[in-house]
């Protein structure tokens, strides 16, 4: 697979002068790498940037950090208009809603809005392959860029990780070859900004798609959509990996070739485990060919999520020709990600597990599916107004059940989180149930392991995002790992 129209574009290895003593502002510094990528790509290429953002110094250091000594001006704690008006252009992070005011009083000045994504596909030169989903899609895209990794290095090319994952590649942009595969994490916010750009990835990977966002997006179906851009634009000699045991993106349209991954064989090109083949194997099926490999064996994380991560990564890989071997040696070597069901301490018998990544039920729901000893559960977080019965109803399940012992409760969904929870059980299982709705992280987390046993799980899994105690999922899972690695029973 070639990227059809890449040696159209020019030689980026020198500045381009479209960017020269442009007068761009950057809004949005953030904590993810976007912002600061492109900051530091803008200011290379001789543009005079200006850089806003609505959180003062302190909140912003480290990404502060990797922008210091460059020229450039900083309004932090506030946005001004004149920023947006008297711009030549304005690059706008991913997070920040399209009728934002100074968005919005760019647009009316004639001012160009973009995105640090934006500029990058306008100017990658390499094959893209592109993981999105609801749930599960950072552990996939890290993953398959092991294994290509793994498989380019006898090849003379490269691969390169990049997008939401947190990862900018937009400063390198100029290094990345035809031959390479650039593999991108991108979310629903960064596909509706992509639209215009009508892109198109020559392999895409749909993991599932559960309502999300809608705080953002208004409705499912805007969700869907914007997650849909990912196979808009494919064209048949491109590849479509697709969950076929989620019932919603298996039926997802694209022109490309669809391959699927899951857990039934029901006759389709891919890769499947299924009851009926030997115990830890999985059929990949390509170009009319059968093979047998032992790819559950070769899963090294916990949960049957993973085995999902997993599944959609190797058959995204052998679909570009990688070979087993490589997969094998990738998959066993890999460790879990940060903040996603990461083991951080086991003190006094008991395993402290930070899965602060777990921002949507269904990612929490997948957690506790992972764990047979008995869990102590910290859940809750900012209203993203998204549905929360299910993991309500999966709570309430395992407390019956004796799977959870407690439940610490957090943030703005703690209250009508609890509250829907007790109305599922019996009364006699109430006045047994263990709670805590926390006042702040601290206090839950002292009662959380101060409420477990020899033997118990401390999990961190909130279900939910992290705006109201939190800058971001990984400070509160920091937070939690550092307690976790010096708590002490009494």
């Amino acid at each position: 697979m070639h990227l059809a129209d890449a040696r159209s574009l020019p030689d980026l290895q020198s500045p381009m002068p479209e960017f020269k003593d442009r007068r761009v502002t950057v809004m949005g510094l953030g904590r993810f790498g976007g912002g600061v990528g492109a900051v530091r790509f803008l200011v290379a290429q001789g543009a005079h940037v200006t850089v806003t953002d609505m959180f003062p110094a302190e909140e912003l250091l480290e990404s502060l950090g990797q922008i210091a000594g460059l020229p450039l001006k900083l309004r932090l704690g506030e946005h001004r208009v004149e920023d947006f008006r008297e711009a030549d252009m304005v690059v706008v992070s991913p997070a920040i809603p399209a009728d934002n005011r100074f968005v919005q009083a760019a647009r009316d000045a004639g001012v160009p809005v973009t995105s640090e994504m934006n500029l990058f596909w306008e100017r990658n030169r390499g094959q893209v392959a592109a993981v999105t989903g609801s749930n599960g899609k950072s552990t996939t895209t890290a993953l398959l860029h092991a294994i290509l990794s793994g498989g380019c290095e006898a090849q003379n090319r490269r691969s390169w990780l990049g997008g939401n994952i947190g990862r900018s590649l937009l400063p390198v942009v100029g290094e990345i070859e035809p031959r390479d595969w650039v593999v991108l994490e991108l979310s629903s916010f960064q596909l509706e900004a992509l639209v215009p750009l009508k892109p198109r990835v020559q392999l895409g990977l749909v993991t599932n798609f559960t309502p999300n966002h809608l705080d953002r997006h208004g409705t499912v179906q805007a969700y869907r959509a914007a997650k849909q851009v990912l196979l808009a634009g494919q064209l048949q000699t491109d590849l479509a990996v697709l969950n076929q045991d989620d019932p919603d993106v298996s039926q997802w349209e694209t022109a490309a070739r669809k391959l699927f991954f899951g857990t039934r064989d029901l006759g389709a090109e891919g890769l499947f485990v299924d009851p009926t083949l030997p115990r830890r194997t999985a059929l990949w099926r390509y170009d009319g060919q059968e093979t047998l490999l032992p790819v559950p064996a070769w899963l090294r994380l916990p949960g049957p999520h993973n085995l999902q991560n997993v599944l959609a990564a190797a058959c995204a890989a052998l679909a570009l020709q990688t070979t087993p071997p490589v997969i094998q040696q990738q998959m066993e070597t890999f460790v879990a990600l940060p903040h996603r069901l990461e083991c951080v301490a086991e003190t006094a018998g008991r395993k402290f597990f930070n899965d602060s990544k777990s921002t949507t039920p269904e990612a929490a729901i997948l957690a506790l599916k992972s764990f047979e000893d008995p869990v102590v559960l910290l859940v809750g977080g900012y209203d993203k107004e998204i549905d929360l019965s299910r993991l309500a109803s999966e709570i309430a399940r395992r407390v019956a059940v004796g799977k959870i012992r407690a439940v610490a409760f957090l943030g703005q969904t703690g209250g009508a989180l609890e509250r829907q929870i007790k109305q599922l059980l019996p009364a006699a299982a109430v006045s047994e149930f263990a709670t805590l709705e926390a006042p702040d992280f601290p206090s839950a987390f002292a009662w959380s392991a101060t409420s477990s046993r020899n033997g118990d799980i401390i999990l961190l899994s909130p279900g939910c995002a992290s705006y109201d105690w939190f800058k971001n999922y990984e400070e509160r899972g920091c937070q939690f790992a550092a307690m976790a690695r010096t708590w002490q029973p009494n």
